[in-house]
């Protein structure tokens, strides 16, 4: 979320490793640092630009915001707020805590978090989570929806003083507290502001590590920043993050004892993975799910219909098999949106989905002839080929639907190089048929697996679906102070996805991880990713 640049990397590694000896030690590593895989990320380490995984990883370790989840259960904590206080969930004062600096020594205040998050919001940056500002009052006049922009700053948002703010949404939010540990609203110091280029280059934050170098195909190196402040002190010295194009090569360079972590182990090798690692080896349920997107966009897979020809398709995909034989069960069958993480209480839904996500060829066959057949007489599932399990389970998924609908054509991959090149085809609207798109909550709520990606142009709707209907029962669940309640009508709007079969759920994620002799204390969080500031080296 990487092709040409492999053969590089592979060379480049190889004198690494020659240079610094060789062996078991992470690759030539220094004292205390270890390396982890890692791709480049889509666009410069912004808090406000970054909605993929690569580059939260970096910025959840140079950030912390309001709130922090636990790496453990998810839950949203205080970490730099002192207080949020509010009588009616629309209006919120928030006080932050006192001692607090980004690493060049400038205090973190209330105008820290206030200039961020209008930076952010402004039509004018073009940051792809502005919309998460949306909630906020006068965002209509800072990032409009067509027209031209006629604020520079949120009316919602006011400082009262060095370490307090106020925000007033535009509507009853009683979760949106929870929300505030997502990366989009971290604080920015104004360096960011008076040296944006500069900061762009080597990103200043606030938390337990410092960026020391970057260099985009190869590597980027943190190191721990000793003076600071919080609660989570890095128990290592650094991460050397390294850029791999192919997730078995990373793999081979774990077992050869040129990296310390990889955590994305390829499907390839997952049925060797515990013998080759023993107790090196993690698996966890996860925040993910995988699913396939339409373009609607494409008038193809917009006329009266072709619900059913989506439909069809997943009633066309053995998912049982697939995560069984590919995935050894480290994926496990999705029944609806979101994901069993969230618990029932959160908002998962077991069964959701019904027959529409149960293998039955028979009927997927007559509902895709229904539906008036495939858009342009055939499908290319289109995902970035930089990671081998992709490719695995893409060609799993057609085998399946080709079998279903008596074609060994109907449906074919289509991939492309590197994770950075399909998210700015996606994000350029160049899909003309399903494409991979995998969602890693961004909080433990059932809003977020929702909201993000079907309400009308929202910030990850990359397929750009809209339905009215659900945009009204997400606006009235947003406003429901019961959370029960709240739940309920999340529930409702997930039904109407599943009606227009918006988007296919294949399967839920487990994070997984294997890591070299050096490491102990290595964990995943719920987002399934590493919780690097408690690893140890030996």
């Amino acid at each position: 979320m990487r092709g040409a640049r492999h053969a590089l990397w592979a060379a480049v590694a190889a004198l690494m490793a020659a240079a610094c000896g060789g062996g078991a030690d992470g690759g030539g590593t220094a004292p205390g640092v270890f390396s982890s895989s890692w791709g480049d990320p889509q666009n410069p380490l912004e808090p406000a630009n970054t909605n993929e995984v690569q580059g939260g990883k970096v910025l959840d370790m140079v950030f912390r915001g309001l709130k922090r989840y636990n790496p453990r259960t998810g839950a949203a904590e205080d970490m730099l707020a002192e207080s949020i206080r509010t009588s009616d969930s629309r209006n919120f004062t928030v006080t932050v805590k006192d001692g607090w600096t980004f690493s060049n020594g400038e205090p973190v205040t209330a105008r820290s978090f206030v200039d961020a998050w209008n930076y952010g919001a402004s039509l004018r940056n073009n940051q792809r989570n502005a919309y998460f500002f949306g909630y906020i009052e006068g965002y209509d006049k800072v990032h409009p929806a067509s027209g031209t922009q006629t604020a520079d700053t949120l009316s919602g948002l006011k400082v009262t003083g060095p370490r307090t703010f106020t925000v007033r949404l535009g509507q009853k939010f009683s979760t949106f507290p929870d929300t505030l540990g997502y990366v989009a609203f971290a604080p920015l110091p104004r360096a960011f502001f008076d040296h944006h280029a500069d900061w762009l280059k080597k990103p200043v934050g606030n938390g337990p590590y410092l960026v020391r170098s970057y260099t985009r195909g190869f590597m980027m190196s943190l190191r721990k920043w000793d003076a600071y402040p919080g609660p989570d002190k890095a128990r290592n010295k650094g991460v050397d993050l390294k850029v791999y194009t192919d997730s078995n090569t990373a793999y081979t360079d774990l077992l050869a004892g040129n990296l310390d972590l990889s955590d994305d182990v390829p499907a390839s090798q997952l049925r060797n993975v515990k013998s080759d690692l023993g107790g090196r080896y993690i698996t966890e349920p996860a925040g993910i799910i995988q699913t396939l997107a339409f373009p609607y966009y494409d008038p193809r897979w917009n006329r009266p219909g072709t619900e059913k020809v989506r439909t069809g398709l997943s009633m066309a995909i053995n998912r049982d098999q697939i995560t069984d034989t590919i995935f050894h069960h480290t994926r496990t069958p999705a029944s609806d949106w979101t994901s069993p993480v969230l618990g029932t209480d959160g908002g998962f839904k077991e069964g959701l989905c019904g027959d529409a996500c149960r293998y039955d060829p028979g009927r997927a066959k007559k509902l895709v002839q229904e539906g008036g057949g495939l858009p342009g007489g055939q499908l290319r599932i289109t995902y970035n080929a930089d990671s081998g399990s992709h490719r695995e389970w893409v060609d799993a998924v057609c085998n399946s639907i080709n079998n279903a609908l008596g074609n060994d054509r109907a449906c074919v991959g289509n991939p492309v190089g590197t994770f950075a090149d399909f998210r700015n085809q996606i994000a350029q609207h160049k899909m003309s048929g399903p494409f991979r798109a995998g969602w890693q909550m961004d909080y433990p709520l059932i809003q977020n697996f929702l909201q993000p990606l079907y309400y009308t142009n929202a910030s990850s709707n990359d397929g750009k679906w809209s339905n009215k209907d659900f945009d009204k029962l997400v606006d009235r669940a947003n406003a429901e102070s019961d959370k029960a309640a709240a739940v309920g009508l999340f529930q409702q709007a997930e039904g109407v996805v599943r009606d227009g079969m918006a988007a296919i759920p294949l399967w839920y994620q487990n994070g997984s991880a294997g890591y070299s002799q050096r490491l102990a204390n290595v964990a995943l969080n719920p987002f399934s990713v590493p919780v690097y500031d408690q690893i140890e080296v030996r």
